[in-house]
């Protein structure tokens, strides 16, 4: 069996991240795992497909792409057509982790991070677990 590459494995790492994310905010928000709101808007009752896993640090660099602080369920609209609406995600990191939060995020999104493959597959195994935990 060919080994997979580390491209593959980021790609399949995000995949699972984001099922956790956003099944993470959904429960949060609306004690559903189907349903959930987003962060930067507050439209209700979101149905979890329709919610994607948005960046507060846009670009998805290495150092950020991973932050359960600074990834969170966003509409499609937020996340998209608005660019994340970064003065709102500003406000929202402030508010749930406290004053400062936004610039330990920049600081963090600033780091050189390179993963390797033991990495990347713990972290394919950890939030399939932790995804399964959330049920």
């Amino acid at each position: 069996m060919k080994k997979k590459t580390l491209k593959q494995l980021k790609a399949e790492a995000w995949k699972v991240f984001s099922v956790y994310i956003r099944r993470r905010d959904c429960l949060k928000t609306t004690g559903s795992l189907e349903w959930g709101e987003c962060i930067t808007c507050d439209r209700p009752a979101i149905p979890f497909e329709e919610l994607q896993a948005g960046h507060f640090i846009p670009g998805r660099h290495n150092a950020n792409l991973f932050s359960e602080r600074g990834v969170n369920a966003q509409c499609k609209s937020c996340n998209l057509l608005h660019h994340g609406r970064p003065l709102e995600y500003r406000r929202q990191i402030v508010k749930m982790y406290g004053e400062g939060a936004d610039l330990e995020l920049e600081a963090e999104a600033r780091q050189v991070k390179k993963f390797s493959r033991e990495e990347l597959e713990n972290m394919i195994i950890e939030y399939k677990q932790r995804i399964l935990a959330l049920k």
